[in-house]
């Protein structure tokens, strides 16, 4: 059987395409590998009406009211390839038992999200998700005005620095990767961040805080690390061909207003499609990517 379309990735930008798609009556078949990206996190925040849930009770919710639909299909695995072109896709997919199978599909939705690429410190990828963190309006509020660092891997940390005062008293570790220059530091010195210079040697968890401890012995005691992360697509989107975007947080798929990659036929949303998102940005671009997907289905565009 040859579905409408084949969304790759299950979490919030995929079902929420697949739920615009399972409405049109559509032939849909949804692939999951199970790897959310924000599976570490205990708490989401922002998006209306739940605001504060675990992700993993948002995405069963997601997933029931997909599953309700008779014309959606749900596959747990990898997708290992894309091939062929606008109306004639095949996905070749690896089960979680290592069966192959092959489906097909006349529109793809990449919605499998991102690598990240964390920095190379002992006590990072441990506390990854728990007490170290990327964006403020996930994270930010619950670590309930404790105080905050900031650990700079490039310049782009002020951008963090600056932002993360209104959620509590905040601290940029240098970490020898790059030095304010006197409109950074005026900048720094109205949010009342303050600046700690000296590389930084590694992070223990200390249960309801991050230990951080410098090269020169001294430690800190925070809420909560924040860190620049570099994303990467999944690689079903550069074997495709697909156009990539070079963003300071890393590479994504560029697409236009309406989802669309460079690639006929192929659409993506959620992170692999945006360099900052979160899971109302997700189901948002998901919604917006299952119509573009429609229209390209009845108007063959």
């Amino acid at each position: 059987m040859t579905y409408d379309v084949a969304i790759v990735g299950g979490s919030y930008a995929g079902m929420a395409a697949g739920l615009q798609l399972a409405q049109t009556r559509r032939k849909v078949v949804v692939v999951d590998a199970g790897q959310p990206r924000n599976r570490f996190a205990s708490h989401s925040r922002g998006f209306l009406t739940q605001d504060g849930k675990p992700p993993r009770e948002i995405a069963a919710a997601g997933y029931a009211e997909l599953a309700q639909y008779s014309t959606v299909e749900w596959r747990k695995g990898h997708v290992e390839t894309i091939t062929g072109q606008k109306d004639d896709f095949t996905l070749l997919l690896a089960s979680q038992q290592g069966v192959n199978e092959r489906i097909y599909a006349r529109r793809i939705i990449l919605a499998a999200g991102v690598g990240d690429r964390l920095p190379n410190m002992p006590g990072i990828a441990e506390l990854w998700g728990t007490r170290v963190f990327h964006c403020p309006y996930c994270h930010g509020f619950d670590l309930n005005g404790g105080r905050i660092g900031v650990l700079a891997s490039s310049d782009f940390a002020m951008h963090l620095a600056i932002l993360l005062p209104d959620w509590g008293e905040t601290t940029l570790f240098l970490n020898d990767a790059f030095e304010p220059n006197m409109t950074q530091l005026e900048k720094l010195n109205e949010r009342s961040t303050h600046i700690e210079r000296g590389a930084v040697e590694r992070l223990t968890d200390e249960g309801e805080s991050v230990g951080l401890v410098m090269a020169d012995g001294r430690m800190f005691s925070l809420a909560g690390l924040f860190i620049v992360t570099e994303t990467d697509p999944s690689q079903l989107a550069i074997r495709l061909g697909c156009e990539l975007e070079v963003t300071p947080l890393g590479r994504v798929v560029k697409i236009n207003a309406s989802k669309a990659t460079s690639v006929p036929g192929v659409f993506a949303c959620g992170d692999i499609a945006r360099p900052v998102g979160n899971v109302s940005l997700a189901v948002s671009d998901g919604a917006l990517a299952g119509q573009a997907a429609h229209h390209s289905l009845v108007f063959g565009h």
